[in-house]
């Protein structure tokens, strides 16, 4: 019979490993890595030497042997260190992964006796390689690119290759207008103001968040007076800001523009876990000589993704 007897969890009934790690393998979608973004990250020692440390954390590893092998689950309970071999006259890339070796698919381990999943070095890879270069069973952590005459790690010569199996990603969207005209913008020497009328967006950074993704609509600015020429960016918290664009209208009487900026950002750590304002702000630039505003015409859509990754 193909069909497992009973399902997964049934009472009274017994359940083979293969089993579970199918469930595994379902809860997981068929992928495989990581479980947070800071999950197994390999550094250097805390005084650099012939070895690199594996901090504590979680992964899913896809079984390769066989096709009904499953996916497994591994945790590590603290940080481990594995040790690299030093080089000789030349330089050398080695990988280290999480390895799962299972007697009942490959190999002679005993469960009983012996660790069927241990950290591994794989010995002089390509200094390009991010996957296992053979098809044995585990995902791959990081590469170490070693110069020549070469015997202390450090964090310069390691390449994270880690990748999480389900990234969470989270998109929120705020949208209103100005209660009033805001104080006309109108200098010339790139110092960056902000609409006064416009308060911008207090947004929850979720504490898994690594990225994000930000953009801001602008339907409609208004310029007026004269010719302007400026920037138009936005802040994020105190430390972050996004690439400004160029604004440039070289007509005289009032009229409207619809503009728009957006940024992909990578979150401090300090940032995960609180609350930061998002908010527009533009300057004049060498030669202004013209003023731009927002009023109670104008629509802000702010539209921003925040985005799980390895850090």
């Amino acid at each position: 019979m193909t069909l497992y007897p009973v399902p997964i969890l049934t009472n009274g009934a017994t359940h083979s490993a293969e089993q579970f790690r199918a469930l595994v393998k379902d809860l997981s979608s068929g992928s495989e890595g990581i479980t947070e973004g800071d999950d197994l990250k390999v550094s250097q020692l805390s005084t650099p030497g012939g070895g690199v440390q594996v901090a504590e954390g979680s992964g899913v590893i896809l079984g390769r042997v066989s096709a009904f092998q499953g996916t497994y689950a591994a945790r590590n309970q603290g940080a481990e260190t594995v040790t690299i071999a030093a080089t000789g006259g030349s330089p050398r890339s080695d990988m280290v992964i999480l390895r799962v070796e299972d007697p009942q698919y490959e190999g002679t381990l005993d469960p009983a006796t012996d660790d069927i999943n241990y950290f591994q070095v794989i010995s002089n890879v390509s200094s390009s390689a991010t996957a296992i270069p053979d098809g044995r069973t585990g995902i791959p952590l990081a590469r170490i690119d070693l110069p020549a005459s070469t015997s202390t790690i450090t964090d310069a010569v390691i390449v994270d290759l880690r990748q999480i199996a389900q990234p969470r990603r989270e998109r929120l969207q705020f949208v209103h207008s100005p209660a009033g005209t805001s104080t006309a913008i109108n200098n010339s020497n790139g110092s960056y103001a902000y609409f006064s009328t416009e308060a911008g967006w207090i947004v929850t950074i979720p504490s898994w968040a690594s990225k994000v993704i930000v953009s801001i609509d602008i339907a409609q600015m208004k310029y007026s007076v004269a010719t302007f020429i400026g920037l138009l960016r936005a802040t994020f918290g105190a430390s972050l800001s996004l690439q400004p664009v160029i604004l440039d209208d070289n007509q005289t009487a009032i009229r409207r523009s619809t503009m728009f900026v957006s940024d992909t950002l990578t979150i401090p750590d300090a940032y995960r876990g609180t609350s930061q304002l998002l908010r527009p702000q533009a300057t004049g630039t060498t030669g202004n000589t013209g003023t731009v505003a927002v009023d109670t015409s104008t629509t802000f859509r702010y539209d921003i993704e925040f985005i799980e990754a390895p850090r």
